[in-house]
């Protein structure tokens, strides 16, 4: 990559940079559109378990949240493999080198496996320790323990689906994994349906459909990989230099990752630590927070895939048009999710557990979470520009200076957690609970916009060619 930054005005929500084309707008929908059902796919895996275990009982439901936070930062921790992947793989499409962008592919889907094989075995070994240490009850600790142990065999396949749905990515295919998405989450619920309810297996059987299901996805997007590098007659071995060097490139956005990831297992053991109905109630409130921050995120893979091609190619008019344009979608659609889900917050409990309480609480966190959408269609799409040019150290950084800011907020609610727990005139214990929850994480949100308005209105990020 070069190392000079290219001129122009900033970036910004407010600033108008180059016009649009309806072929940019085109061009947005087209990568946006089937990445948006494609990132779905992942949270609806998540939400298809937490409703079939939530009817098991209030303890299923609480060692689900406690595990999932376990599962989802390892697989936090490891999403540079898609993301990197893709800003890699863009700035050669845009360079003009299909080859290479292929073997920085293949790099990554080996990296993947190894680091999947690694972590498997790391939590399977240690899953008890891991779920103690959120503070959760006896029998939830129980529950969650054995999701985790059998959940561990699916983490080589979750880390290859990120690697290789980030090389498509940043070749410009988005539908190839929305496919496998779309096949990946109906062989999920009718697995967990079939193993929970039909074999009596209870919590275990979720975990083991999710697996099964996850590892055939994984297989699908290795095969269509195969067929990119025949095209280009590249084989297949691993190359250890390289391999290293596409972790090296992987660091930064490691780091951003294992911040950001902090925020939300810190909440989690927050949450714990307040008993739980409260924790349930943020299991199934932080599942659909997810699924709507997938959603949002349709527009930052399309962030990622043309900022990092069109930086590729030189083209710093077309990032600075695009970028103006996808913030402007992000939070329009920020608006429209939001809308819904307030409107339906009173509605979407009963789909996860028959317990008055935990449907009380989570209609509470709902509300927080819906106000608060637009704000997060800002932040995500300004990230997966970042991303998309390859800005990962300043990413590194200005995450980790967020989970500094946040940690007094958070703790604020820990320290307040008997008082809340006591409820108010308009709340019960429960729902105050959660909803203290809830606001805390808004704040992490404004943190983060904030910290990212202030990169993306400078030239600093826009820096073109490739490595």
């Amino acid at each position: 990559m070069s190392d000079d930054s290219v001129g122009g005005d900033p970036v910004s929500p407010e600033a108008g940079g180059e016009e649009t084309s309806p072929s940019q707008h085109r061009e947005i929908l087209r990568l946006a559109v089937p990445a948006f059902l494609t990132l779905i796919a992942e949270p609806l895996f998540l939400l298809a378990d937490t409703a079939i275990v939530g009817h098991l009982g209030t303890a299923s439901l609480a060692g689900l949240g406690v595990a999932s936070a376990v599962l989802l930062t390892t697989a936090g921790i490891f999403v540079f493999l898609a993301y990197g992947t893709t800003a890699l793989v863009a700035r050669q499409v845009g360079a003009g080198s299909r080859a290479g962008a292929v073997a920085a592919g293949i790099d990554g889907t080996w990296l993947a496996i190894a680091l999947g094989v690694l972590s498997g075995l790391v939590i399977a070994l240690f899953a008890t320790p891991l779920c103690r240490a959120f503070g959760a009850s006896p029998a939830a600790l129980d529950e969650a323990v054995t999701y985790l142990r059998i959940s561990a065999a699916g983490l080589p396949g979750m880390l290859v689906i990120l690697a290789t749905t980030g090389v498509l990515r940043g070749l410009q295919d988005t539908r190839t994994p929305l496919v496998a998405s779309v096949l990946g989450f109906a062989s999920n619920v009718a697995l967990n349906v079939l193993f929970v309810y039909g074999l009596g297996m209870g919590i275990a059987g979720s975990a083991l459909g999710t697996v099964i299901a996850q590892t055939g996805m994984a297989a699908a997007l290795v095969t269509v990989l195969i067929r990119y590098a025949a095209q280009v007659h590249l084989p297949l071995r691993a190359h250890p230099g390289r391999v290293l060097g596409a972790a090296r490139h992987g660091i930064p956005l490691l780091v951003r990752t294992l911040a950001l990831r902090a925020v939300l297992v810190t909440t989690v053991w927050v949450a714990a630590g307040l008993g739980d109905v409260p924790l349930a109630a943020h299991q199934v409130t932080a599942t659909l927070w997810s699924f709507l921050a997938f959603a949002l995120d349709a527009l930052a893979i399309a962030a990622q895939a043309l900022t990092g091609k069109s930086l590729g190619a030189g083209d710093v008019d077309g990032v600075r048009s695009a970028t103006t344009l996808m913030i402007r979608w992000g939070v329009a659609l920020g608006v429209v999710l939001g809308a819904l889900v307030v409107g339906l917050r009173f509605v979407l409990p009963h789909l996860f557990t028959s317990d008055p309480q935990v449907q009380a609480a989570i209609a509470a966190g709902l509300l927080v979470v819906g106000l608060s959408q637009p704000l997060s269609g800002y932040v995500f799409v300004i990230d997966g520009v970042l991303i998309g040019a390859d800005d990962g150290r300043w990413l590194a950084v200005a995450s980790v200076i967020v989970y500094v800011l946040y940690l007094p907020v958070i703790l604020l609610v820990h320290r307040a957690g008997s008082r809340l727990l006591e409820g108010s005139d308009l709340w019960s214990g429960p729902q105050l609970a959660v909803l203290a929850l809830w606001v805390a994480m808004t704040g992490f949100m404004a943190i983060r916009a904030v910290t990212l308005w202030l990169r993306v209105r400078t030239t600093h990020w826009m820096v073109t060619g490739t490595r």
